[in-house]
């Protein structure tokens, strides 16, 4: 079965699981549970900073960091970063002992303090090589509205409601007019977003 990354790199989908044999997104309720956890996830992701570039510029100069492409970790617990940060990482986890917190509640915060502490990979360390070209030519998920509604498509009663954060699916009365989204304004920054752990696809040498 291919694979294929949506919205960012790194988390890779069982296309099948996925797409209808249209190409079309399938609807939630057919999609596995972890995989529908991620997919979910990603709509949240979308537009974030890269971590390694806020950890340099901070909220106040939040619009200087540059956009993630790039995803490593389970939902909740994952470390997004841009082309020109994944490097160190890499090297962070394959050279500088990184690989020993896998699965730790600190992996992702011995990362952060690993970089604030102006480490760095050598130059010309080389990352992983992505089949994609760049994050533009992924397939993007379906917006929250578009989750909800297909969520709730021939549902009457009880809606179910989408937490984008935790990707977590719960049940609510529904009068028909209520808003069909969590709030995914909420300011997100680097204490909230968890530890890291590199969960399924781990980088190798």
């Amino acid at each position: 079965m291919a694979k294929v990354s949506i919205g960012l790199r790194g988390w890779r989908f069982e296309e099948s699981e996925v797409f209808t044999d249209e190409g079309e997104f399938r609807p939630l309720d057919e999609v596995p549970d972890d995989t529908r956890r991620r997919l979910i996830r990603l709509t949240y992701l979308q537009g974030k900073p890269c971590d390694a570039c806020y950890l340099i510029h901070g909220e106040a100069e939040k619009k200087r960091c540059n956009q993630a492409e790039i995803v490593y970790g389970e939902p909740m617990e994952e470390v997004l970063l841009c082309s020109d940060h994944e490097a160190d990482f890499l090297y962070w986890f394959r050279e500088e002992g990184g690989s020993e917190y896998r699965g730790e509640e600190t992996f992702r915060d011995e990362f952060h303090e690993w970089f604030a502490a102006d480490n760095r990979a050598p130059d010309g360390y080389g990352g992983l090589e992505h089949v994609d070209t760049g994050p533009d030519e992924l397939p993007t998920p379906p917006d929250p509205a578009e989750l909800n509604r297909r969520l709730n498509e021939n549902y009457e009663g009880k809606r179910k409601r989408i937490d984008l954060k935790t990707g977590e699916i719960t049940y609510d009365e529904w009068s028909g007019d209520e808003d069909e989204t969590e709030d995914e304004d909420e300011a997100e920054t680097m204490d909230d977003v968890g530890d890291l752990d590199l969960g399924q696809d781990y980088p190798t040498k």
